[in-house]
């Protein structure tokens, strides 16, 4: 993968915790730089992790699905970003009380419940050869500043900006599973 696809792939996967940061920022009351970093590390190290995971899964299933690895990729990155198109579309409204601070398992427990695409994705990349040490670091990294940035803004773009932001990171998503088709259709190896 190549510098862009990597850093839209980045940006793509940090776009579901920044939704869930803005909800999470939204919660507190007067949310402060030091929660918002303390979330951001959170969520960065687990985004960073499980595409690692993925993709240790995704190696071992490597050469028994190698004539199929770019159908794959584009299914999975497909149907990710379907889901969180259609996670962006709903009307479900999910309000939390007031709060001064969130507990470390609170924000572990959401920060791996929107890490889950990552080590799908990590899975297909696994099936590509790519470099997952960059990957996971640029989504890690990613997911670190769009989540401190969505806890500190949350306050004030509420709940729309972040259905906004995960409805673009499924675009993204179908877009790049649709280049790695192209480019395996394309230019057959």
């Amino acid at each position: 993968m190549n510098f862009a696809a990597t850093a839209a792939l980045s940006l793509a996967m940090s776009t579901d915790a920044f939704a869930a940061a803005v909800g999470k920022g939204a919660a507190l009351h007067k949310p402060q730089w030091r929660e918002a970093l303390r979330t951001g590390l959170i969520f960065g190290v687990i985004e960073a992790i499980t595409p690692v995971i993925g993709w240790a899964l995704g190696s071992v299933a490597a050469p028994y699905v190698e004539a199929w690895d770019h159908w794959i990729a584009f299914s999975l990155l497909g149907i990710i970003g379907l889901l969180m198109i259609r996670n962006a579309l709903s009307d479900a409204d999910e309000e939390e009380a007031p709060a001064q601070s969130h507990s470390f398992w609170v924000l572990a427990v959401t920060g791996l419940a929107t890490s889950i695409d990552a080590m799908v994705v990590g899975a297909g990349l696994a099936l590509l050869g790519a470099n997952i040490v960059v990957t996971a670091a640029a989504i890690g990294f990613s997911t670190f500043v769009m989540v401190t940035l969505g806890v500190m803004l949350g306050r004030v773009l509420g709940t729309i900006a972040g259905r906004r932001a995960e409805l673009v990171g499924g675009l993204v998503l179908i877009i790049i599973g649709c280049v790695i088709l192209y480019e395996h259709i394309g230019h057959p190896a």
